[in-house]
């Protein structure tokens, strides 16, 4: 007699025909593993990401307060608004832009030094869930970076930051830690070595932060200089992050909102994109 077990019995026990996907959506359990993954390597090194970024924030604010006019007011949209209030939410959201982009430019940028980008490239995860999980992982710590200062300003004297709008809080601080976070993703894409990111962080993402109004009001411009704020997207990130804390903006919060939110679908098609075809990570 022939000891094969029936057909049935065959069938049942083949998961999948060969060729034919197992995970046909989204696979979840592999986002989740990359996402843990990339919050685990910040956090292990958490007195870096996290709180020194947190202290240089704050001291942003204790030495501009103290040296450039804590008791002047600054005229935003008609009214007068203390200098450390006018300050600190785009202090709070710019070091969560800032840390996000560091984030999210190194993970790639290290696998290809190091010679480890394939363990990006051969799980079965897709291009818009390995893009989701990087992505995740820089905004987690833009998170955590945001409300450690935003915790440390609440008792900080004289300053006051008690939200007025928190969707506007919400949309711009989040859309905005997106936005550089898919630029770092995009960075790290393209970059070689670690000067490669340096230049971009000290050529790009340092002056426009800086130059985004976080500490001085665009009205006061010369309109030349005016216009080449409101070309400048984070401008829109900061002006729309303070208005969820002052209730005034230098420019229309809804027209920043779209603003930020097609920026960051354009740098997500062109990231996605890019990783799709392996630019720069599979030669």
């Amino acid at each position: 007699m022939s000891s094969q077990p029936p057909i049935g019995e065959i069938h049942s026990a083949v998961r999948a025909a060969p060729g034919e996907p197992v995970i046909r959506n989204i696979n979840w359990g592999g986002l989740k593993t990359l996402y843990i993954k990339e919050v685990r390597r910040f956090f292990k090194v958490q007195l870096q990401t996290i709180w020194a970024p947190s202290v240089t924030t704050l001291l942003y604010l204790i030495i501009f307060t103290t040296a450039l006019g804590g008791r002047h007011a600054v005229p935003v949209a008609g009214a007068q608004v203390p200098f450390a209030d006018f300050i600190a939410p785009g202090l709070i959201v710019m070091g969560m832009m800032n840390n996000a982009f560091a984030n999210a430019s190194f993970s790639l940028l290290v696998g290809k030094i190091q010679g480890t980008i394939v363990d990006y490239l051969m799980p079965p995860l897709s291009t818009a869930e390995l893009l989701a999980a990087l992505v995740g992982g820089a905004v987690t710590r833009a998170v955590l970076v945001g409300v450690t200062v935003w915790a440390a300003m609440a008792i900080w004297p004289g300053v006051h930051v008690t939200p007025h709008a928190l969707f506007a809080v919400l949309w711009f601080g989040l859309l905005g830690s997106v936005f550089l976070a898919l630029l770092g993703v995009l960075t790290s894409i393209w970059a070689e070595k670690f000067d490669h990111a340096a230049a971009v962080t000290n050529f790009v993402v340092v002056p426009l932060s800086l130059l985004s109004g976080t500490f001085y009001s665009v009205d006061g411009l010369a309109p030349a200089f005016r216009a080449i704020s409101h070309a400048n997207p984070f401008f829109y990130v900061i002006s729309g992050f303070r208005y969820g804390f002052l209730g005034l903006a230098d420019s229309p919060v809804t027209l920043g909102g779209f603003v930020v939110l097609g920026i960051d679908v354009v740098m997500a098609v062109l990231c996605y994109v890019l990783l799709r075809k392996g630019w720069k990570l599979k030669n």
